[in-house]
């Protein structure tokens, strides 16, 4: 059994949070809203700092920062194509393309990086820094925002 069948084989057994009343919001339509990236690639601006193992805090990073170094710790996650294309974790070029051709109303200021290692139960960024990073980005005017798992 290879590294990949090990993480699927040990997340089947993990338990999924249950909500019992999710919320939900219309957003308005795509041409009119701010995007913001949420990513799980541990990434950060080159010099800011970086995560350590079971970090459960974020990283704000400006739309016009390309400088950034992907802390993630999985030893089963292949680097190379993050390496070749930031892109591929952080979709920022693609998004400043949609802002261009009027596909979405603009770019937000600044996205959020978390560490994808996070404990089991997920506690603290579904309580606590999830919903601080959310606050943020709705200060600046966020109405969407992508989810780049990694």
């Amino acid at each position: 059994m290879n590294g990949d069948q090990m993480m699927r084989a040990h997340s089947a057994t993990l338990p999924a949070p249950e909500f019992p009343n999710p919320a939900w919001v219309t957003p308005k339509p795509l041409a009119e809203s701010m995007v913001a990236i949420v990513t799980s690639a541990a990434l950060y601006a080159a010099g800011d700092e970086g995560f350590s193992n079971a970090d459960t805090s974020y990283r704000f990073i400006a739309s016009d920062r390309r400088d950034l170094v992907m802390g993630h710790w999985s030893p089963n996650f292949d680097h190379t194509g993050v390496a070749i294309d930031l892109n591929v974790v952080y979709p920022i070029d693609r998004l400043t393309e949609l802002a261009e051709r009027g596909i979405i109303g603009a770019v937000a200021p600044r996205h959020v990086s978390f560490a994808g290692n996070q404990p089991d139960d997920v506690a603290t960024i579904r309580l606590d820094s999830g919903p601080a990073a959310a606050a943020a980005l709705r200060k600046d005017g966020v109405d969407v925002v992508i989810l780049t798992p990694v």
